[in-house]
């Protein structure tokens, strides 16, 4: 029986990302409901090939009945409406920054801690990690079962729609005016992005840290060990769809680049391309559309002890936000939800609550 589904924020980039997948693994347009704000009543949204669907209003919507809701809609209005959708019985998956760091909340990656998806009883909500720390973690989990990292330093180059479609057509409108000599135009970024680099993503902290970067130290440390000292300079660049990092890592033991680069290739998500020659790597532009995390660059670091650097690219949109989520619905449904008892409603009322 195929699962009932909500998509919340369904006219967002990753909104529609999450329609495009869960067309692709099959789940029937009858069983899909696209729901967002009042002014997006009416929407006709894709939904795979042939198939499109109309907008419903989030705040009229009853999620009885519904099993999962994947929610990517904004932090501010996952606060609003998660908590209802989970009382009405549904799993809500969310993809925002509202619920990660709770405690009684898992935050999942499901090629990292997939265990963590049994947690979901205490609340009916999962956690999506944010992007860049999905791609970091995926890549840094099969090195750290291997020789247990200590401390990780990461530079982030990130794409501008991890920031929304506004942002995208900020580049898009900024790069257009470069070339016709018009005016540049601020909206959504503090600088100009086009032809540019800006090394600031979300607010700054009192550390002077940017909350982007506090993010990903501790949704690392939650995802896959507490004791990972991490240190992320994050940036925003000229590109629209992919995020890449480059990462060092000092490990407890050593570790060399052989086996580092099997124990990659060995690991489910990843894709290894890292030929010592011209074009022997990934680039963001090559990943948009792709579900894999690819890894490049493997070299040592000489300059500390049992030290290791790579390269590692990912589409923000697809396994950076909307495919992470529908895998961790797939697993729910395969493994936590039992036939007969799919809704949070119905596992309360049997004593699993």
């Amino acid at each position: 029986m195929n699962p009932k589904v909500a998509v919340v924020g369904a006219t967002g980039n990753v909104g529609r990302e999450m329609l495009s997948i869960l067309a692709e693994r099959g789940i029937p347009a009858r069983d899909v409901t696209a729901l967002a704000s009042e002014r997006s009543i009416g929407v006709e949204v894709s939904y795979g090939e042939d198939d499109v669907l109309k907008v419903e209003d989030l705040d009229k919507f009853d999620f009885a009945g519904i099993d999962i809701a994947l929610f990517s809609p904004g932090a501010k209005v996952s606060a609003a409406h998660a908590p209802r959708a989970a009382d009405a019985g549904a799993v809500v998956i969310d993809n925002t920054s509202q619920f990660r760091m709770e405690p009684d909340v898992p935050l999942v990656v499901p090629e990292v801690n997939p265990g963590a998806i049994a947690q979901y009883r205490k609340r009916g909500i999962i956690a999506n990690p944010n992007c860049s720390t999905i791609q970091l973690v995926v890549a840094l989990k099969p090195l750290h079962d291997l020789a247990r990292a200590k401390r990780v330093v990461v530079s982030t180059y990130q794409s501008v729609s991890g920031a929304g479609r506004e942002a995208m057509d900020e580049l898009f409108n900024q790069t257009r005016a470069v070339f016709v000599n018009d005016a540049i135009s601020k909206e959504h970024f503090t600088k100009q992005i086009a032809f540019n680099c800006i090394p600031h993503i979300d607010v700054f902290m009192e550390d002077g840290a940017t909350k982007e970067e506090w993010k990903m130290a501790v949704e690392t440390r939650k995802i896959l060990d507490p004791d990972i000292a991490v240190h992320a300079t994050c940036v925003r660049v000229p590109v629209f769809i992919g995020h890449a990092e480059a990462v060092t890592v000092e490990f407890e033991r050593p570790i060399s680049v052989a086996d580092a680069r099997a124990a990659l290739k060995n690991a489910p998500g990843i894709s290894v391309v890292d030929h010592r020659v011209d074009e022997g790597y990934v680039t963001p532009q090559e990943v948009a559309g792709e579900d894999p995390v690819f890894v490049s660059r493997i070299r040592r670091d000489p300059t500390v002890r049992h030290g290791l650097s790579f390269w590692v690219v990912a589409d923000n949109l697809r396994k950076g936000a909307a495919l992470n989520a529908v895998e961790i619905a797939e697993i729910l449904m395969r493994d936590h939800l039992q036939p007969g008892v799919k809704r949070m409603s119905d596992v309360k009322a049997r004593g699993g609550g």
